[in-house]
């Protein structure tokens, strides 16, 4: 590509040579947006898993986020791997996905949510052991802020993801720490992508936020305070039908179905959360 490119620029005038540029640009990511979409079929993802891409939308979100098959990636606590089972693959060949799990119970741990994480954390981890024909070679790193705040090394990634845990950092009073060590971690010029539930709008200074919801104005301005300029954001995942004010808050609705067989109906038909997708910058400068 760089030889064809060479040429071009030896033969054209400026406004041609750029056209050809730009030509190559949408080239290229329309080729990674169809291995994404491949990868999100793919038939080592499980039915269910593949059902919930039209909640999810992981080609757009993850074209939006500016992703290439080149990069270096740190993927913040993917539990069960829903998109790890994308980003591996898709990075193995020219790439490198790093995970940050949630740290392994040492036998020490009392909070059953935290035991809770510890092991579907460790099954991802043995998962990626046993596959890795799909997976490639997949760092892992541990993370239980505060104490557990090793992301990787000072200016690694390209491009950091996060996907519906933010909510949990910030009712543990550790969103700011988390954010800032992500700024840390990424490259200059590098990208941090956000999805969160997203908390309703009340006016211009407040929101209501029942469990597990985040107000979007809140999260832009807690990065903003970590270092980092918003550069955009989409309503990709956006969902109009979630009203968000169920008796146990975004758990209500699936893929928990928190209330079990009481308006199970209702839910299924609402869908998963309404969710902002933020994509935030680390300024080249730094």
């Amino acid at each position: 590509m760089l030889t064809i490119i060479s040429r071009i620029k030896c033969n054209l005038n400026p406004v041609l040579f750029s056209a050809a540029l730009f030509s190559a640009a949408a080239v290229a990511q329309t080729s990674s947006a169809a291995d994404l979409a491949a990868l999100a079929e793919h038939p080592f993802r499980s039915a269910e898993d593949k059902a919930r891409n039209q909640y999810r939308h992981p080609v757009e979100t993850l074209s939006f986020f500016g992703i290439q098959p080149t990069m270096s990636v740190l993927e913040i606590w993917p539990a069960r791997g829903w998109y790890t089972d994308i980003l591996a693959p898709y990075l193995k060949q020219q790439g490198k996905l790093t995970i940050a799990n949630f740290r392994v119970d040492d036998g020490t741990m009392q909070d059953e949510r935290k035991i809770f994480w510890s092991r579907i954390s460790e099954k991802l981890s043995q998962r990626i052991l046993q596959h890795k024909d799909h997976f490639g070679s997949v760092q892992q790193t541990e993370f239980d802020p505060p104490a557990y705040m090793y992301l990787g090394a000072v200016q690694q990634y390209d491009l950091v993801l996060s996907f519906r845990n933010a909510h949990i950092w910030n009712e543990q009073g550790y969103l700011l720490d988390v954010f800032r060590a992500v700024f840390d971690v990424l490259k200059p010029g590098g990208v941090f992508g956000i999805v969160e539930h997203r908390a309703s709008r009340v006016s211009e200074i407040s929101s209501s936020a029942v469990e597990g919801y985040l107000d979007e104005s809140y999260v832009i301005a807690v990065a903003e305070q970590a270092g980092f300029t918003l550069q955009a954001k989409s309503e990709i995942n956006a969902n109009p039908k979630d009203t968000k004010d169920y008796p146990k808050g975004v758990y209500a609705l699936p893929p928990t179905l928190a209330m079990g067989a009481v308006d199970r109906d209702k839910y299924l038909a609402i869908g998963e959360s309404d969710r902002m997708t933020l994509k935030f910058v680390k300024a080249a400068t730094h």
